[in-house]
Formats: C-alpha cells, structure tokens, sequence
C-alpha cells in the first residue's frame, strides 16, 4: 500500500471547506497547522503596523490512487486558480506508521479500485 502527503496552505476562512471537499474524494483526515507566512505579495500595513493575513497547513495522508481527486478538490474548493488564496503540493511518503487499525479498509478500497 502506497502513500503520499498532500500539503495545502490557505486562508484559514477556507480550511473547512478545503477539508470538507478532500474528504469527499476520499481522506480520511487532515491534520491542520495554524501558519503565517511571507511571499510575492508582502503584508500591508495600516499606520506602520503589519497586517498579516493568517494562513493554516493542511497535511493529508492519502492513498495513492486518491491524490489526483483529492488535490483536485482542494484546488477548486480553495479557489487556488485566484491569486493570494493558497498553494497545494504532493509529496512521496517512504513509511507510514499508526494506521493499522485502518488497514483493512485501505485494502478493501484498494481491491475494489484496482479489481
């Protein structure tokens, strides 16, 4: 059994629906990390003080088969194709540990997938 990590950075006004959508298409979970975070377009300020737009880290460990559906509904729920409201990439896992108990199910989707 093979997974990958999707990482997804967003306006945390959008990380529910960002969740929501990846669940829909098959993770089981997201863990979610408060952020902030500089780029092209720097903080604004108001009378010298920096107004930064907070930001979450979504981290989803998805089957393989998944991450095509998965990233596709975090791009659209995130309205990633507009400017400044986040970033989404994949990344190899090598191991994963502590999902044994979730095993079985991974198996039974991954023979109904693949059969």
């Amino acid at each position: 059994m093979r997974f990958k990590l999707v990482v997804a950075t967003a306006r945390t006004d959008l990380t529910n629906i960002i969740v929501d959508a990846a669940k829909e298409k098959g993770a089981t979970g997201a863990t979610i990390i408060p952020a902030r975070g500089t780029g092209v377009n720097e903080a604004r300020t108001f009378f010298g003080l920096s107004l930064e737009i907070q930001r979450d880290v979504m981290l989803f460990l998805v089957e393989e088969h998944l991450t095509r559906p998965v990233v596709d509904a975090i791009q659209e729920a995130g309205e990633f194709t507009k400017p400044g409201t986040g970033i989404a990439f994949v990344l190899d896992v090598e191991q994963v540990i502590g999902l044994e108990s979730q095993i079985p199910r991974f198996q039974k989707e991954v023979s109904q997938h693949y059969y």
